[in-house]
């Protein structure tokens, strides 16, 4: 099973090459020996290891001499010294005369000699013609299939480890590890060459996963999709060869498993006892791990034939043993041996392995059982069990597991019955397992499939669907991203005459929560009052309660106060922690999130709490729905922040759940934004294109008008100002949200792309687009001027940037506009946009042909935030403006030995602090306490404390007062 040295890459190996030209070559002197003995199954790349190692002994500056043993005992004595001899020869120059005459006489020496090397003259003999050919180098023998070799062979090796005068000699080897079984004579060898100092047993493992998708998306050609790979990982078990057969099979098209793959794997297998065979079919039956007293039980044989049938079959490297059971070393032995079986052998081992399963005095694993009853022809048998491991996944919050329970119960339920198989349980109610099926479904993010489950249960019924239908398919389309035709569901349930008290309540709780999702926060604060008013009248309605006071705590925070909305939003998820229903906690996180993180602007703490929650829901189960949100949350929060590289890892962490709908739109979103920021356009325009893709239906606002903005940025940053003049304008059309903020980003992207425009002449300016621009700039400012405190401050900055967009397209470029809108964001520590101002404002004076030292200052202060940022073509036009203004970005402030001028310290002992660092420390110097910095800066008190006790270390102070001394001896004061 060896691979194509010539086309299969060297992967995961470096380690182990660096310990054998260490071993092989290291310290050795003349007259020294040293052997590495590298041991594994078949397949697990020992001869393309010997293969490398060769070649890199030999740009060392080794004789390498390279041979392989054949499998036909002793009929060929010497054979793969005689190889590598001649093999060395054939390679070997014209200039290389002389050692080419040395080989050739050892050729002949060997010829005229008996077979078997035992005698002191052929010793001496070997000795002399090893040196000649050595020329005083180190001189390495290379055996391949070392398990097929012959006697003569044997004993040379052992005379030539044993020492042959002033020779240094190595030898590199390899053996199948599952041949060495019983009395093979070179396990004897190798237990007697163990005891030298010089010799070493390399036994080579498999890759492990990251190796293996690496070496599988080389064959291919491109990284492989995530079930490729996780399937490639499953079937391969990390052993190169079968990786590589495997990706050859993807990369080529090609379905099934290869001829070559099953022929090479039941060879081995036909290769073992007869009661190691039985066990290897058995525990490819089974699911694993097959405990040691199933396998008894299943077989039906002695102790003691069992542990040698186990013993022999792991030795093969077949199975692996464990303390809680028997595995399969590569699930790729199960599907060989599948049809290895007739149908009535399959169902008769399934059948044992149910009965046994049943007889079994310990607590049944009912997946297991219905497993093998359903496998036995049993329906009627395997249903039960399956509803009980579908329950039993939900008790412990693994709805992935639950729903392929569900699935399969449905299925069971859905068989005919008929002799062999006993009859299906007539008591089970198929609407309920539909029930459950979509329910888990929907848990567990596979929202579409819930749909279509949904609608199977509503045919079934054949009326009108009824008002928990409705309600049911009204979360569904909401999860898949459906905004539209799922509120269109809550709003018929309301108006149902025959709903219940507890549906309407439920249908205004979760209509509550669609209007926030979508922007209407007024709206959604109706709502939720509306919800709450009818939930106290029902028993039970926690999750009403916490559904209904999230969206009200994040209306009033966003309308009218943001402290008491904040309260409720607490309080939601307090109540929803006490309740325990995962749904209802993972809700209420993502709530406090998204306040702290948007409208509030608590951008510290909200990344916190979004990490936190994340942690929870995945707890929860919810690991592909709502922890996917609330990392997207906290990734958008990094990035406001400016920690870019810290975003990019939660981002990628999420991204491994697989998400759809909804989900997958919000994280997609999150990820372009970064890409965006860095400039890769290939990887914003795949993102944007899915996006768009999975929003062709219909999209809410919150995605709509991001993907619009991101759209905008991106073809900006590649000239195509028309484009992005598009993208805003549609925005403006499809805009139905009260998000000022929102709204007021869109304004600037728009102002930006018409002052784009303007500037580069590759379009003119629209003046229809410039008016509508203009008015939604308006309508922020209106809107703002009504909104919380928090909301203003931020709407605030995004309309400091939209003025000073607007001097550019006036014709003037006011540099004090842009200086205001520098400092707007500093103050919010969002360290791109003001990067991107100070950027126009140095552009602004240097048109002016003024004050160049301040412009020179502040592109390199620009220049130090985008490139902190790994912003590359903000940088990049940063450059670009100093290299026309001929400054230099790289130049470093005045040196400490000069002398300082009067109010400017050589040593800036704030350097260490962060811009929000700087803004808390300016604050306390005025003698303010935490919460009166808090809401000044509109960050919650615990926050302020995290950044005081930062400070204080930083600075290497104990005190407020110490600290506030430092930042006046810096100021000159």
């Amino acid at each position: 099973m060896a691979s194509d040295v010539d086309t299969a890459p060297l992967v995961g190996r470096a380690d182990q090459l660096t310990m054998l030209r260490s071993a092989l070559l290291g310290e050795l002197g003349p007259g020294q020996t040293a052997a590495v003995f590298v041991s594994g199954e078949s397949g697990v790349g020992k001869s393309r290891l010997l293969h490398e190692a060769g070649a890199r002994l030999r740009d060392a500056g080794a004789v390498v001499l390279t041979g392989s043993c054949l499998d036909i005992g002793d009929a060929s004595p010497l054979h793969p010294v005689l190889q590598a001899l001649r093999r060395f020869d054939a390679d070997l120059t014209a200039a290389q005369a002389r050692t080419s005459s040395a080989v050739r006489g050892l050729l002949g020496m060997f010829a005229e000699e008996p077979a078997t090397p035992d005698g002191g003259t052929l010793l001496e003999r070997v000795s002399r013609g090893l040196s000649l050919i050595a020329e005083g180098r180190p001189l390495v023998l290379v055996l391949d299939d070392l398990q097929w070799v012959d006697r003569s062979t044997r004993q040379l090796l052992l005379y030539l480890l044993a020492g042959l005068g002033d020779l240094q000699l190595s030898v590199l080897a390899a053996v199948r590890a599952e041949s060495l079984q019983g009395a093979h004579p070179l396990r004897r060898v190798l237990t007697e060459l163990r005891r030298l100092r010089s010799v070493r047993v390399l036994d080579l493992a498999p890759l492990d996963r990251a190796d293996t998708d690496r070496l599988a998306a080389a064959i291919v050609g491109a990284p492989l999709t995530p079930e490729a790979a996780e399937q490639v990982w499953q079937r391969s078990g990390g052993n190169p060869f079968v990786v590589e057969e495997l990706a050859r099979d993807l990369r080529d098209g090609r379905d099934g498993l290869s001829d070559t793959l099953r022929e090479i794997f039941l060879t081995r297998v036909d290769a073992l006892p007869q009661h190691a065979h039985a066990v290897v079919h058995a525990v490819a039956a089974g699911v694993e791990p097959v405990e040691h007293w199933l396998l008894a039980e299943v077989l039906a044989l002695p102790e003691q034939e069992l542990i040698e049938a186990a013993r022999a079959a792991v030795a093969h490297r077949l199975i692996v043993s464990a303390d809680d059971g028997y595995r399969l070393r590569h699930r790729l032995v199960a599907e060989v041996l599948e049809d290895e079986l007739l149908p009535a052998e399959r169902s008769a081992l399934h059948r044992r392995y149910a009965e046994a399963l049943t007889r079994a005095p310990a607590e049944l694993h009912q997946a297991r059982l219905a497993h093998h009853w359903r496998l036995a022809g049993e329906p009627g048998r395997a249903l039960p069990a399956a509803m009980a491991a579908a329950r039993e996944a939900e008790r412990l919050h693994g709805f992935a597991e639950a729903h392929r329970h569900w699935s399969v119960a449905l299925r069971l339920a859905s068989t005919p019955a008929g002799p062999p198989t006993g009859p299906v349980p007539g008591d089970v109610d198929r609407a309920a397992l539909l029930e459950h099926a979509a329910e888990t479904a929907h848990q567990c993010g596979e929202h579409a499939r819930a749909l279509s489950l949904l609608a199977e249960l509503a045919g079934a019924e054949e009326t009108e669907p009824s008002c928990a239908v409705r309600i049911r398919r009204a979360r569904y389309l909401a999860a898949a991203g459906r905004s539209a035709p799922a509120e269109a569901e809550y709003q018929r349930v309301l108006a149902a005459p025959d709903c219940t008290a507890r549906e309407r309540a439920t249908a205004a709780a979760h209509l509550a929560e669609l209007l926030l999702h979508l922007g209407r926060y007024a709206d959604a604060g109706r709502r939720a009052r509306e919800a709450l008013e009818l939930a106290a009248k029902v028993d039970g309605s926690t999750t009403e309660v916490v559904l209904a006071s999230s969206a009200l705590g994040f209306s009033e925070a966003f309308l009218e106060d943001p402290d008491a909305g904040l309260a409720v939003v607490r309080r939601a998820l307090e109540i929803a922690e006490r309740a325990g229903r995962p749904e209802d906690v993972a809700c209420a996180y993502l709530h406090l999130a998204e306040l702290l993180t948007g409208p509030l602007n608590i951008l510290e703490e909200g990344v916190v709490v979004a990490r936190r929650g994340a942690e929870r829901v995945a707890e929860l189960g919810l690991g592909r729905t709502y922890e996917t949100r609330l990392l997207a949350i906290a990734t958008n929060g990094l990035f406001r922040v400016g920690q870019w590289a810290e975003a990019e890892k939660v981002v990628a962490a999420a991204l491994r759940h697989r998400p759809s709908g909804a989900d997958a739109v919000e994280l997609l979103l999150a990820r372009c934004r970064l890409s965006v920021g860095y400039g890769d356009i290939e990887a914003s325009d795949r993102d944007l294109e899915a996006v768009a893709t999975m929003l062709a239906g219909g999209g809410a606002p919150r995605h709509v008008l991001p993907m619009l903005i991101l759209r905008a940025g991106l073809a900006m940053w590649q000239g195509r100002h028309d484009v992005a003049r598009q993208a805003v304008q549609r925005g403006l059309t499809e805009s139905r949200s009260d998000d000022v903020v929102l709204l007021a980003t869109l304004a600037w992207h728009g102002l930006r792309a018409e002052a784009e425009a303007l500037a580069s002449r590759t379009v003119p300016v629209d003046e229809t687009a410039l008016r509508r621009l203009r008015d939604a700039v308006d309508r922020v400012a209106t809107k703002s001027g009504t909104a919380a405190r928090p909301v203003r401050y931020v709407a605030d900055g995004f309309l400091a940037l939209c003025t000073a967009e607007l001097s550019r397209l006036d014709g003037r470029g006011d540099p004090d506009a842009w200086a205001r809108s520098a400092l707007e964001w500093d103050r919010r520590n969002h360290p791109y946009p003001a990067a991107y101002s100070r950027l126009r404002q140095a552009e602004a004076l240097l048109a002016r042909r003024s004050r160049n030292a301040t412009a020179a200052k502040l592109l390199r202060r620009a220049y130090e935030m985008a490139q902190g940022l790994g912003a590359v073509p903000l940088t990049s036009e940063i450059r670009t403006l100093a290299g026309r203004a001929r400054v230099d970005l790289e130049e470093r402030a005045q040196p400490a030995g000069r002398s300082a001028t009067r109010g400017q310290p050589a040593s800036d002992e704030l350097a260490l602090l962060t811009a929000r660092e700087r803004e808390v420390l300016a604050a306390v110097a005025e003698g303010l306490t935490n919460k009166e910095i808090g809401q000044r800066l509109f960050i919650s008190e615990r926050t302020i404390g995290v950044h005081v006790s930062h400070i204080f270390d930083k600075l290497q102070v104990r005190t407020r007062v110490q600290a506030s001394a430092i930042l006046l001896r810096t100021r000159g004061e």
